[in-house]
């Protein structure tokens, strides 16, 4: 074992992108094989359901796996979102979303590989993104026919900011912060929430490298261009607008609730009642002398 421990990666961003990438390989390799299972079985072994609910199990897989490393961010909007609260370098970026989108390249082809024989019967070996055998939608999303791609990028952009809103406010100690032992379920509810709901016009991708990913590897797989070609060059939605959506819900959470917080160290005494100073209001009597402990309701 003590000889196993040398092969300990000393380098910190590398420790960090080895974990993004593992993370985000697992997120990826549970959603996708979600996708693939329901559509080459004709939703006669799971239904649009048991999709949202695979990738929200990789996301509580893969927070609790990288959570010690990185913080689990899985997602290039995320760790944008981050380095703009101050909370992660800015030269970390770059290499972390690279890891992300490399991660779900490589489970995007494990899935491949483990349904391959499955694929291939549901589309006749002919691998496209239109028609009703079409296979490129297990592992890139696309949109409804009736998108434009104005309210495709707005339709992203709300739902990766509901992320960011929704998950900030998790370790907040001045709030109601969630056990952090519990955080991962929680997170993966609000994926599932959010998919759920929000899923029906695009697809709900809400992270740059669970689409591109996927979708360079079908590019080399045998799809072709299509999938960047096809409704309008549609590709650049899920890779811009997430982004956009996670700073702009990081900045509503600042704004509406972070600034308003009170200090820890100074309560604020316009809003809270001690049972003390209850006590010194006029016409406020005790029958015994009783000590009471000061306390905030």
């Amino acid at each position: 074992m003590k000889k196993l421990q040398a092969l300990r990666v000393r380098n910190a961003l590398v420790r960090e992108c080895m974990a993004e990438f593992l993370g985000t390989f697992v997120l990826l390799l549970f959603g996708c094989s979600a996708a693939a299972q329901v559509k080459t079985s004709r939703e006669t072994k799971g239904q649009f359901l048991s999709v949202n609910m695979a990738f929200s199990v990789g996301v509580m897989s893969a927070m609790y796996l990288t959570k010690g490393i990185t913080g689990a961010h899985l997602n290039p909007a995320v760790s944008l979102s981050f380095c703009v609260l101050g909370q992660v370098r800015w030269g970390r970026l770059v290499p972390y979303c690279l890891s992300q989108l490399l991660g779900a390249y490589m489970a995007s082809a494990l899935v491949y590989l483990v349904y391959y024989d499955a694929i291939m019967d549901f589309s006749g070996g002919d691998l496209t993104v239109y028609g009703p055998n079409e296979t490129a939608s297990i592992f890139a999303t696309y949109p409804s026919e009736y998108m434009t791609l104005g309210r495709s990028f707005l339709d992203q952009v709300v739902g990766t900011g509901m992320l960011m809103l929704c998950i900030l406010c998790l370790g907040e100690k001045r709030n109601t912060p969630a056990p952090a032992e519990l955080i991962p379920p929680i997170v993966a509810v609000i994926v599932l929430g959010i998919s759920m709901s929000m899923s029906g016009n695009c697809g709900a991708a809400i992270n740059p490298a669970r689409d591109l990913g996927p979708r360079l590897f079908t590019l080399t797989a045998g799809w072709g261009t299509e999938v960047f070609t096809c409704y309008n060059y549609w590709f650049w939605v899920p890779l811009v607008a997430p982004p956009i959506g996670g700073v702009m819900g990081t900045f509503m959470y600042l704004i509406f609730i972070e600034w308003h917080l009170p200090d820890p160290d100074q309560p604020d005494n316009d809003s809270t009642l001690s049972i003390s100073e209850t006590i010194k209001q006029p016409g406020f009597t005790w029958e015994k002398d009783v000590e009471l402990k000061s306390s905030h309701f």
